[in-house]
């Protein structure tokens, strides 16, 4: 049986449309009719693969950067789009509260992005689809929607250009914002844009989004994931991520680890949280990091099991939760009550942040509410068990492939509780969006 559920698609670009487009557009997109001699600012970032220490991973910058890359380019190129009325909403108007509890739940009252639009049919059984050149793809967004290009750099030392080639034989990775944004500086990270690639985790890709968490370095900036039927609408390879300036509930969720890969990435369980999961974190190098968790969503999209994943912590803290809602969405096992809010749980709203299109829903927002949504999304202690032995032979395999050394996993029988995210300093002001908490 084919499992499908119906939802509004969130519009990401200005030029999106639900009609397949035909030939040239004349409107300076991203594909072979507008591309020829067209420039984007560049930000070649230097590789961080160092071993990682108590705060973190060691400086990988040995001098000053040119541009700040968080506050100054990314933030500050997000608000020129702002003003130049690029978004379809102004999302800094957008109620914000902090939902009294142990969990600190976090709502927004987002009608915007869901006006004007109708239900399509998305299909929810299949992880991994075929890339359609036919649908819309971010190589049909205006130019003007792309804040620049982000490459590792040459020669390991980081630069910015305001006006480079847009290198088309080795198909850059861009950062666009998204027209319908969640939060302030809510953007989209498109590794190597021009393969178009379907939705699916790769090693690279992965590496990649730890890099701009890392350069960041903002424990406030966070990147998110969703697979095909786990609330991913658009079938060409993306990472989110924006700025709230408040700890998200996941992160002060307590964990117990369970198990040590041999390169020193830590694996705990979430508890105590409606949203079984999995934290990993540690390792001798980000590279570490990146291969082990990229390498456990490979297994999830290969065993057909949709997932979302949230990185935390300027990198240095993954969070993967194989997730079932739209399955059981599909088959008519969710309660009319949860699905009359339109809420579609994926990684934002798994971790913590609650994005809520009806003004009732806002009003009534609560931790059980919130609790009682988010236990619908979760796989049961037994589906989860089977996951993870299916996640842990995955990566024993690849380090075996590897020759690395032996392809085991350390297990951990300590109850090891984590300590919850602390608040730093904010590195800048915010224009009036912290004031709200």
């Amino acid at each position: 049986m084919m499992l499908r559920i119906k939802r509004v698609p969130t519009v990401v670009s200005n030029y999106q449309k639900e009609e397949a487009e035909e030939g040239g557009c004349g409107r300076n997109c991203l594909r072979n009719c507008c591309l020829p001699g067209a420039k984007l600012p560049l930000y070649a970032f230097k590789k961080v693969n160092k071993i990682s220490c108590d705060n973190g991973f060691v400086d990988h910058v040995d001098k000053e950067a040119p541009v700040a890359f968080l506050d100054s380019l990314l933030l500050g190129e997000w608000e020129d789009r702002l003003q130049r009325g690029l978004f379809r909403y102004d999302v800094t108007a957008c109620e914000t509260k902090v939902i009294p509890g142990e969990y600190g739940f976090i709502a927004q009252l987002n009608e915007g992005r869901h006006l004007k639009k109708r239900p399509t049919e998305f299909r929810v059984d299949k992880v991994l689809q075929p890339f359609d050149e036919n649908k819309f793809n971010f190589t049909k967004v205006g130019q003007e929607e792309v804040l620049f290009q982000f490459e590792p750099s040459s020669d390991d030392e980081v630069r910015f250009l305001p006006s480079a080639p847009i290198d088309v034989e080795n198909s850059p990775s861009v950062i666009a914002i998204n027209v319908s944004p969640i939060e302030y500086g809510h953007v989209l990270l498109i590794p190597r844009i021009l393969e178009c690639l379907p939705q699916r985790i790769d090693r690279e890709s992965f590496l990649l989004a730890l890099y701009m968490a890392a350069e960041a370095g903002n424990p406030y900036f966070r990147l998110g994931y969703n697979s095909l039927g786990a609330f991913a609408t658009i079938n060409h390879l993306h990472f989110q991520a924006y700025h709230l300036a408040v700890p998200f509930p996941i992160e002060k969720a307590p964990a117990r680890k369970i198990a040590t890969t041999n390169s020193g990435v830590k694996i705990s369980n979430i508890v105590n949280y409606p949203v079984r999961g999995l934290v990993f974190e540690g390792g001798k190098t980000l590279e570490d990091l990146s291969n082990v968790v990229s390498d456990s969503c490979i297994c999830l999209q290969d065993n057909n099991i949709p997932y979302n994943v949230l990185i935390s912590d300027s990198g240095r803290r993954i969070f993967l939760f194989p997730q079932c809602y739209a399955e059981k969405q599909a088959l008519g096992e969710v309660s009319p009550e949860l699905l009359d809010t339109q809420v579609n749980p994926a990684v934002w709203e798994i971790s913590g942040h609650m994005v809520l299109k009806r003004k009732k829903d806002y009003e009534e927002a609560s931790e059980e509410n919130a609790w009682k949504l988010l236990a619908e999304v979760s796989l049961s202690e037994e589906r989860l068990e089977e996951v993870k032995d299916l996640i842990f032979e995955a990566i024993a395999c690849k380090i075996d492939e590897d020759k690395a050394v032996t392809p085991t996993l350390i297990e951990d029988s300590t109850q090891s509780i984590e300590v919850p995210l602390q608040a730093p300093t904010l590195l800048w002001s915010l224009p009036s969006r912290s004031a709200r908490f």
